[in-house]
């Protein structure tokens, strides 16, 4: 096994290691060096950019490794991803300069798709409202919405569409997906419908995103996608915050053409405490927490640390993206 006591590793996503000490032993006893996140947040290019030098390989979180900062990668070769997405990594100066970027395909998953169900029912029962209202001594009366019987429309439908189909089976709701890189045959298999996307769109009472953050899908979720939707439906996104227009949003909120929205992610995080979808009462918000769990944050530690060590001891890696 090619010793690795010469490298030196930067670490950024803050939970790594949090609930399985074995994962920070395990990197620091194979390399020479391993330097963690010097903040409690994502970092930015800048930040990025200062921690680069002389780092053969980088655990990644949703840090901006853009190409000003893969500038300073003078020695890098494995950028391992501690999640899913890579839409704050530059592929293409990534692959340039010859480093090899991996991720942890469905580590996450399942704990995503536990956040999306219980957004949806948060919303449907009114429940933060609710407790707020009831701790303040009052003891109001909300009409909930039920799952069972109402059609729950999933736009995207890798990973984690799955499992929240998954998931989705006991409520006895109909289940329609749309992903323009599934094949309807996949759907089938989970006991899903796969139709257009204008049909799952007009027809759901609960949408939820769960597409990666590419050209196409940026901003999709617009003001005329806002007005195709069903009147008084529900909108989950525990997917990227930048696939949704802000702006119309609000308006679709504020004029009454959805009931209400949950929203685990923002295209700024944290977002400004002034943003107006945190003004909302029909609007649920949360940290980007989906894969905050001590299931998934294991599951992606391992995958990236193990990805991470392979390809600095020139193996393949089981989950490469450039």
């Amino acid at each position: 096994m090619k010793d690795l006591k010469h490298c030196r590793v930067l670490v950024t996503p803050t939970s790594f290691g949090k609930h399985d000490p074995r994962l920070r032993a395990e990197l620091e006893a194979a390399v020479g060096e391993v330097i963690y996140n010097p903040t409690d947040q994502p970092l930015s290019s800048d930040e990025v950019r200062a921690l680069l030098p002389g780092c053969h390989g980088y655990i990644a979180g949703l840090d901006v490794i853009d190409r000003a900062a893969l500038e300073a990668a003078d020695a890098l070769k494995v950028i391992a991803r501690y999640g899913v997405g890579v839409d704050r990594i530059d592929l293409e100066a990534a692959r340039a300069r010859g480093i090899v970027v991996t991720n942890t395909p469905s580590a996450n998953a399942a704990s995503v798709a536990e956040l999306t169900i219980g957004l949806m029912i948060a919303l449907a029962r009114s429940i933060p409202t609710a407790d707020a209202a009831t701790k303040a001594g009052q003891w109001p009366r909300f009409t909930g919405v039920a799952l069972e019987g109402k059609t729950v429309g999933l736009i995207g439908f890798g990973s984690i569409g799955q499992q929240t189909a998954r998931r989705l089976q006991g409520f006895d709701c109909h289940i329609l997906t749309y992903d323009p890189a599934v094949a309807p045959e996949v759907a089938r298999t989970h006991q899903v419908e796969w139709a257009p996307l204008e049909e799952v769109v007009a027809q759901a009472d609960f949408l939820s995103l769960h597409l990666p953050l590419t050209p196409a899908t940026r901003g999709m979720v617009n003001a005329d996608f806002l007005a195709r939707m069903k009147p008084g439906a529900f909108l989950i996104n525990t997917a990227r915050g930048e696939l949704i227009d802000d702006d119309a949003l609000v308006e679709a909120l504020t004029s009454g053409r959805l009931r209400g929205a949950a929203l685990d992610v923002f295209s700024r995080e944290p977002p400004d405490p002034r943003h107006p979808l945190l003004k909302l009462p029909n609007v649920i918000v949360t940290p980007h927490a989906g894969a905050h769990t001590d299931a998934a944050m294991n599951a992606m530690g391992w995958g990236a640390l193990r990805d991470c060590l392979a390809v600095l001891r020139g193996e393949t890696p089981q989950h490469r993206v450039v």
